[in-house]
C-alpha cells in the first residue's frame, strides 16, 4: 500500500473516532442530565413514596448507558488496533531493514545508518571503520556441498562476527558472502582496530560442521576509515572492497587498509578485464609453442600451447598479465577454449608423432561440462586426441577430487593424455595419483631452477623422478635453462624437457618453418616457398 491510501485510511479512522467520541461525550452530559432524576424516582417508587420514574427519562438514560458502552468498547477496539498497527509497521520495518539469513542489517538500511554514524562519530572528533569482509571460496562451498552448506556457513560466520565485534558496532550482510560492519573508534586506538580485523580473520579460517562435514572457510578483509563527515557510505564501501580484493592478491586470509594507490590498481584490473572482453571475438589472443625435447637425444617431442595477447594498443602482453584477471573474472573458461581451438587448427599440421599440450585453468575444472567442451573442440577440427595433452596443475586437486575425477576419467575415454603439472607446489599427495589416470608428471621450475645451488631442491628431484619411475609415470622437467642442467636431469633418469636452453615459446609461423626444417610438417602443412622474381613473372604471361 502506498503512502496516499495509507494517509487516507489514517484520516478515516480520525473522523469515525471524533464522531464516536462525541457522541459518547454527549452520552456522558445527557446521563449527568437525566440520570440523577430518574435515579430519585425510582428510589421514591422502591420506598411508596412516587408512582415511578418517568417512561422518557428513563428511556434517555438507557440509551445513554449504551452509548458510554459502545464509547468504552471502541476505546478498547480502537487502542487494540493502535497496538497491532504499530507491531505491524515494525515488524515491516525489521523486515525491510534486516536480512533474514543472519539478523543483520541489509545493504539499504547499512547506507542509512552509516551515515549517520559517520556524521555523530566525527562531530565528536572520532574515527569510523568499516571492514568489509568477503568469504574465500565461497562458490565452491555452494557447488561442492549444496546451498544449505552455503546457508549454514553464513550463519555461523554471522555468529563468529558478534561475538567478536563490540556491542556498538553495526552489522550488515551486503549480500552473498559479504558482510560489513562499522564501528566508531578513538584516533589514537587504531591498533584496536587492527586487532579487531585479525580476530575476525583467525575466527574465520576455524572449519563449519554440517551434516557430518567439516567445511572449511577462510576470509579475506578490507578496511575503509572515515575521518570527517564528507566521506560518504558509498565511498567507503567501495574503498573497502577495493582494499579487500588486494588482499586476494595477497594470498587471501588477511587485512588490509585502503590505500590510495590500490585505486589505481583496480583500474589497471579493470581496463585489463575489459580489453579481454573486446578483444576475444577480434582474436587478439593467440596460441605459442614452447618446444618440449627427449632430453638425452634433443629429439623434438611435442610443444606446449601458451597463451599471448596481442593487444593493437599495448602489442605482445604476457599470459601473467591478464590471466589471473581472466581467472577472477570468470572469463578464463571461454578465453582458454577459443586459443585451444586456434592451436588445434595450427598442430593438425603437424607430424602425428608430436604432441600438443595445453593447460587448463582450475576455474575451468569447476566446470562438469568441461570434458564435452573439450571433446567437442577435438570433433570440430578434426585435431587427433591422442596428440593431446592436456595438463592439470597440483593444486586443482585440493578443492572438489570428485568432479575432477569424473573430468580425467572422461578425457582419458576420449583417448587425450593427461599430466600432472607443477608437482610438488601444490596439494598432491600419493593417493590423488593413485585415484587419477595420470600419463606424466611435470617438476615445476622452481626445483629446476635451484637444482644446481640447493642441495634440498636436488633432493626434490631425485625423490620426483623415482616416484615416477614406481608408478610408470615418465617426468617432464620445466626451466631447463642450459646444458649443465639438462646433463644433470639426464644423469638423473629424467626423459623430457622443456624451457629456454631449447628453445622459447615462438609463434605459430615460427614454429611451422622449425617444424619444416626437422620434416615434421605433414605435406599439406608445409610452407609455401614464393618462387623467384623471374619465375614469377614467367607464371604471369603464361596464364
Amino acid at each position: 500500500m502506498t503512502a496516499e491510501p495509507k494517509a487516507r485510511d489514517r484520516s478515516e479512522d480520525a473522523r469515525r473516532d471524533m464522531l464516536a467520541g462525541g457522541i459518547v461525550v454527549a452520552a456522558i452530559l445527557l446521563f449527568v442530565g437525566t440520570g440523577g432524576s430518574v435515579m430519585q424516582s425510582i428510589v421514591q417508587t422502591i420506598i411508596g413514596l412516587g408512582g415511578g420514574p418517568d417512561k422518557v427519562l428513563a428511556a434517555a438514560m438507557i440509551l445513554n448507558i449504551a452509548l458510554i458502552l459502545f464509547g468504552w468498547r471502541r476505546y478498547e477496539d480502537l487502542n487494540r488496533e493502535i497496538r497491532e498497527r504499530t507491531e505491524a509497521e515494525q515488524r515491516a520495518r525489521y523486515l525491510a531493514d534486516t536480512d533474514p539469513l543472519t539478523g543483520f542489517l541489509n545493504r539499504r538500511a547499512l547506507l542509512a545508518q552509516g551515515q549517520r554514524m559517520i556524521a555523530e562519530a566525527t562531530g565528536e572528533r572520532r574515527h569510523v571503520a568499516l571492514f568489509l569482509l568477503d568469504l574465500d571460496h565461497f562458490k565452491t562451498v555452494n557447488d561442492i556441498h549444496g546451498h544449505a552448506a552455503g546457508d549454514r556457513v553464513l550463519q555461523v560466520a554471522a555468529e563468529r562476527i558478534s561475538q567478536i565485534l563490540p556491542p556498538t558496532a553495526t552489522k550488515a550482510r551486503l549480500g552473498g558472502d559479504e558482510f560489513v560492519a562499522m564501528l566508531p573508534f578513538e584516533p589514537v586506538a587504531r591498533a584496536e582496530i587492527d586487532a579487531l580485523a585479525a580476530a575476525l580473520v583467525t575466527a574465520l579460517e576455524d572449519s563449519v560442521a554440517h551434516d557430518a562435514q567439516q567445511i572449511r572457510i577462510g576470509a579475506s578483509l578490507g578496511i575503509a576509515l572515515a575521518t570527517d563527515a564528507s566521506i560518504t557510505m558509498e565511498t567507503m564501501v567501495r574503498q573497502a572492497d577495493i582494499a579487500m580484493y588486494h588482499c586476494k592478491d595477497e594470498g587471501r586470509n588477511r587485512h588490509c587498509w585502503f590505500q590510495a594507490g590500490m585505486e589505481m590498481a583496480v583500474q589497471i584490473r579493470n581496463q585489463i578485464e575489459t580489453g579481454i572482453r573486446d578483444g576475444m571475438p577480434r582474436g587478439e589472443f593467440i596460441p605459442y609453442f614452447e618446444p618440449q625435447v627427449d632430453i638425452a637425444s634433443g629429439r623434438l617431442l611435442g610443444f606446449e600451447m601458451l597463451m599471448r595477447w596481442e593487444s593493437p594498443e599495448y602489442g605482445l602482453i604476457p599470459p601473467e598479465r591478464f590471466i589471473p584477471v581472466a581467472e577472477e573474472s570468470g572469463l578464463i573458461g571461454e578465453l582458454s577454449l577459443r586459443v585451444v581451438r586456434d592451436a588445434m587448427e595450427i598442430a593438425k599440421g603437424w607430424d602425428p608423432s608430436i604432441v600438443l599440450a595445453v593447460n587448463i585453468s582450475p576455474q575451468q575444472l569447476k566446470d562438469p561440462w568441461f570434458s564435452q567442451k573439450l571433446t567437442k573442440l577435438l570433433v570440430e577440427t578434426g585435431f587427433p586426441a591422442n596428440q593431446l595433452e592436456v595438463e592439470i596443475t597440483e593444486s586443482s586437486l585440493f578443492e572438489n577430487l570428485p568432479l575432477v575425477r569424473s573430468i580425467v576419467t572422461s578425457l582419458k575415454n576420449q583417448g587425450v593424455s593427461l599430466s600432472l603439472d607443477d608437482f610438488g607446489t601444490g596439494y598432491s599427495s600419493l593417493s590423488h595419483l593413485r585415484a587419477l589416470p595420470f600419463d606424466r608428471i611435470k617438476i615445476d621450475r622452481s626445483f629446476i631452477a635451484a637444482m644446481r645451488g640447493s642441495p634440498d631442491a636436488q633432493a626434490i628431484v631425485v625423490a620426483i623422478v623415482r616416484l615416477g619411475e614406481s608408478l610408470a609415470m615418465p617426468i617432464t622437467a620445466e626451466g631447463v635453462e642450459d646444458e649443465a642442467t639438462a646433463i644433470e636431469l639426464t644423469r638423473l633418469g629424467c626423459s623430457k624437457g622443456q624451457g629456454w636452453y631449447y628453445g622459447r615459446a615462438a609463434s605459430a609461423a615460427d614454429t611451422a618453418r622449425l617444424l619444416a626444417d626437422r620434416g615434421l610438417l605433414r605435406e599439406s602443412a608445409r610452407p609455401q616457398t614464393p618462387p623467384p622474381v623471374g619465375d614469377e613473372e614467367q607464371l604471369r604471361k603464361t596464364a
